[in-house]
């Protein structure tokens, strides 16, 4: 009776260990709600098959029925519309004037506050309510207002902002919340198909199409840190902080800026790749902060110069212009005119990726730079320090 009852126990084991495994391949995305984050724990999902197949997957169904609208479907619910405000004190030319100030002190003092509004949009990451958006969507305000595609309105906080990648997280208290799932950036190719959704002049949950013109754009001037995906679907004012999707309605990146004569979309727009959105979210989440390394140089952004340091064709390769007193490089022997070819083991081509691959860095680690000084390379060890906050 013994043996029975132990192989039977045995039998339901086996069945459930199954069952688990068949859901974690075929449908990962339930195992958050069947089991639940743990206290402290914010779950992300991420694109469960192969990321190559997803793509291929995504991009034939595309083809074959000339439709995204699963892809849409898909990722609707997971965008908010963001609605802010924040209070301003109306101000009268004629309080410039300080001998009208002296005359008149009580009258600048009773000029009521006003307030201004502004609209956005954003992506809720997590079931518990964390939301990415814009740093520009969400700075000053003092009033967040995030209004669902199922028509609820929740108020939001912001949680923290980093205004050099211009990403910021919101949390709303809720739970059960529709998230987006992350897509695999490192798949992704120029003329991918694409959806851009947001709240395009107001008009909610607008959904566009079009596909990837371009990957890493950088040297825009937009943001201290650039590696923008371009695309041709229309973003226009009101898409910020929306989320760019792939053809299988998973997020690759957040709307951010367009290029334009006219304020409105003119088919070049540029979306914070997800790598980069989900780097600071849990940065943000885990330390209240985001940290990035710095070595304290100045850079010469200079192709011919790169190449007359060289003495070579080969223009890979950053010329430092400066280096500042008592900074990590300074302390590691950083020289002017050094041009910076490797960090940390990776390859630097130009300023963008050097920008990229010191923030990268934690700081308090050491970081064997690569230098070539007088056509010779030279290899420097550098303690990493932390890059000052954005004023």
């Amino acid at each position: 009776m013994l043996r029975r009852f132990w192989l039977l126990f045995a039998q339901a084991c086996t069945l459930c260990v199954a069952a688990l495994f068949v859901v974690s391949t075929l449908r990962p995305d339930l195992l958050p709600r069947l089991s639940g984050p743990r206290s402290g724990t914010v779950v992300l999902t991420q694109e469960a098959v192969p990321a190559a197949a997803a793509g291929q997957a995504g991009a034939a169904a595309a083809g074959t029925h000339g439709s995204l609208s699963a892809a849409a479907r898909k990722a609707l619910p997971a965008v908010v519309n963001i609605y802010t405000s924040k209070e301003i004190r109306a101000r009268h030319p004629l309080f410039d004037d300080q001998r009208l100030r002296q005359m008149f002190p009580e009258l600048a003092a009773q000029l009521p506050p006003q307030r201004a509004n502004s609209l956005g949009s954003g992506v809720i990451v997590s079931a518990d309510g964390y939301v990415l958006t814009n740093h520009h969507v969400v700075a000053g305000a003092d009033d967040i207002e995030l209004l669902l595609a199922d028509g609820r309105a929740l108020k939001a906080r912001l949680t923290g902002s980093d205004p050099e990648s211009d990403v910021a997280v919101l949390k709303a208290e809720a739970t059960g919340l529709p998230s987006i799932t992350f897509g695999a950036l490192d798949t992704v190719q120029i003329g991918d198909p694409v959806l851009a959704i947001g709240n395009a002049f107001g008009l909610r949950h607008t959904v566009t199409s079009g596909i990837v013109s371009a990957l890493g754009r950088s040297s825009l001037g937009i943001n201290r840190f650039e590696d923008f995906i371009q695309t041709d679907a229309a973003i226009n004012p009101g898409n910020s902080g929306g989320a760019l999707v792939d053809a299988s309605g998973n997020l690759i990146g957040i709307n951010s800026a367009i290029f334009s004569q006219s304020g409105g979309s003119m088919g070049i727009g540029f979306a914070i790749p997800v790598t980069l959105a989900r780097s600071v979210l849990e940065q943000i989440i885990r330390d209240g902060e985001v940290t990035r390394g710095w070595l304290g140089v100045d850079i010469l952004d200079d192709r011919a110069a790169v190449a007359r340091a060289l003495a070579q064709q080969r223009t890979e390769g950053v010329v430092i212009r400066g280096v500042q007193p008592g900074s990590p490089a300074d302390r590691a022997g950083v020289r002017d005119a050094d041009v910076v070819v490797e960090v940390a083991g990776k390859p630097v081509k130009d300023t963008p990726a050097l920008l990229a691959r010191i923030a990268e860095l934690k700081p308090g680690t050491t970081a064997r730079v690569v230098v070539v000084r007088d056509t010779r390379p030279v290899a420097l060890d550098v303690v990493v320090g932390r890059r000052p906050r954005a004023s």
